[in-house]
């Protein structure tokens, strides 16, 4: 085995600044459409569902490429497949700013999603496979705490340049800086030295994967993932709506700096990845998850500042969920790292998918109100489940 990345040194400063900028630039990419999906609606005639898809698709395609990475991740090398799917995904979102269906968006959305798998499903693996595993907690935090940052970058560059062009221009800009991004990897992030890629034929390994399913405790983390994930992408598809109609009428720059909230998941994301070195992800995900539901019901009140606060709890709760949650995954199964973490990201995407457009038929039902509640039962089912793996690991301790 070669030379683990260790604290301190040049490798380590290298590996986490490129991988922060590939999580901005991938993270960034996937959100850069979210907070313009109103406009996209007015643009093109849709509902706020239809609408919703624009976001939907990118997240199915990047799911479905999750089952197909977890199969065949022992044949891929690393860091080539990461610098890869960030550049090629770049010059998609080029191409969905001159186009001028919404079908033709939703496909390439659709292939964008996929070729966006490859970075994050491989981007957990390489930091468990090339860092010291004394730092690894730290080091995902660090990771993690660069997607809501890239999020955050993606939709107030399409937000602002909304307003002061169109959105077409707000992605040509973004799909250009993306492409930075890759080409920044590729010449930096040290190369991956200790995972041993299997060449020839590639054989999909389905009994791995099936193997892996078996897993309980493995399982239920990713069921988190799946809630959790599920309910911050409802909560942003739709909170422009809320935001730009009566009594708020906000404009659409004014909407794209609201999720500067993002930092506080940078910060969440830091902070509970520290903190799981020293107590445990169990107890970190069941606090983590708690803050999300309050953040959820806080916004459920009209005053704006208030609607506002609870975005930033909820969003300091999502990410606490997270960074404990894929990192723990891994953590808890002898499979191959890469299988595992595009196992979870699959669950993650496909929660995205489904609860980023269910919840405009409550929105459009119900209002606000119907999404908080919406989210509220979704978030509750999977505070039980944490409390159940929470008292699996206690239980497992006991007996050994």
């Amino acid at each position: 085995m070669a030379r683990l990345i260790d604290k301190g040194t040049k490798e380590y400063k290298l590996a986490l600044v490129m991988m922060f900028f590939g999580s901005l630039a991938a993270f960034g990419a996937e959100y850069c459409l979210q907070p313009v999906i109103p406009i996209l609606a007015a643009d093109f005639n849709l509902s706020p569902t239809t609408a919703s898809l624009s976001m939907s698709f990118g997240t199915i395609g990047m799911a479905l490429s999750m089952l197909l990475i977890a199969s065949v991740s022992k044949y891929l090398e690393r860091k080539k497949v990461m610098v890869i799917a960030l550049g090629v995904s770049a010059l998609v979102i080029l191409a969905i700013s001159v186009m001028q269906q919404f079908t033709l968006i939703l496909l390439l959305r659709f292939v964008q999603g996929i070729l966006l798998a490859g970075f994050p499903s491989l981007a957990v693996a390489y930091i468990n496979e090339e860092f010291n595993p004394k730092i690894i907690g730290t080091a995902i935090g660090v990771y993690v705490a660069a997607t809501p940052l890239g999020g955050l970058v993606g939709r107030i560059l399409t937000s602002t340049l909304t307003d002061f062009a169109s959105w077409r221009v707000g992605l040509m800009v973004c799909g250009i800086l993306y492409l930075l991004s890759a080409v920044m990897m590729w010449f930096f992030l040290p190369p991956s030295l200790n995972k041993k890629i299997e060449h020839g034929r590639i054989h999909i390994a389905w009994r791995d994967f099936l193997a892996l399913l078996k897993n309980k405790k493995v399982i239920m983390i990713y069921c988190i993932a799946f809630c959790v994930m599920g309910c911050f992408v409802c909560t942003y598809n739709f909170i422009s709506y809320v935001l730009m109609n009566e009594p708020y009428n906000l404009s659409q720059t004014i909407i794209g700096f609201i999720f500067v909230i993002y930092l506080v998941g940078s910060v969440s994301s830091a902070v509970m990845g520290t903190l799981s070195d020293h107590y445990g992800h169990g107890i970190i995900i069941m606090i983590s998850m708690l803050i999300q539901l309050a953040g959820i019901i806080i916004t459920g009140f009209s005053p704006l500042i208030v609607k506002i606060l609870g975005l930033a709890v909820f969003t300091y709760g999502f990410f606490g969920v997270h960074s404990n949650a894929c990192a723990w995954a891994p953590q808890s199964c002898q499979n191959d790292k890469a299988q595992v973490s595009a196992m979870y990201m699959l669950f993650y995407y496909i929660g995205a998918s489904a609860f980023g457009t269910i919840g405009g038929i409550f929105l459009s039902d119900y209002g606000w109100s119907g999404i908080v509640v919406f989210e509220s039962i979704i978030l509750i089912i999977a505070f039980i489940i944490s409390v159940v793996l929470y008292c699996m690991g206690k239980k497992k301790e006991i007996i050994n």
